[in-house]
């Protein structure tokens, strides 16, 4: 048996901006539906526009906004 798993990739260039909240929301959403997990992953791979604690606030953002990975 396969297991549901969403996830939310974003780089860490800046804040959440409305585009990837909908990517995010979609992902979560999904993933809520199909009785999966839910997973973000942060990589930056685009080094030289990596904004420190950009990830950091992408979590803060998603998590106030009920969207917690697992």
């Amino acid at each position: 048996m396969m297991h549901y798993t969403g996830r939310f990739a974003p780089s860490p260039t800046g804040p959440l901006h409305a585009g990837s909240l909908v990517a995010a929301m979609a992902s979560y959403l999904d993933a809520r539906a199909h009785h999966g997990r839910w997973l973000i992953r942060i990589e930056d791979i685009d080094e030289p526009r990596t904004v420190t604690g950009a990830a950091e606030t992408i979590c803060s953002a998603l998590a106030v906004l009920g969207m917690h990975p697992d």
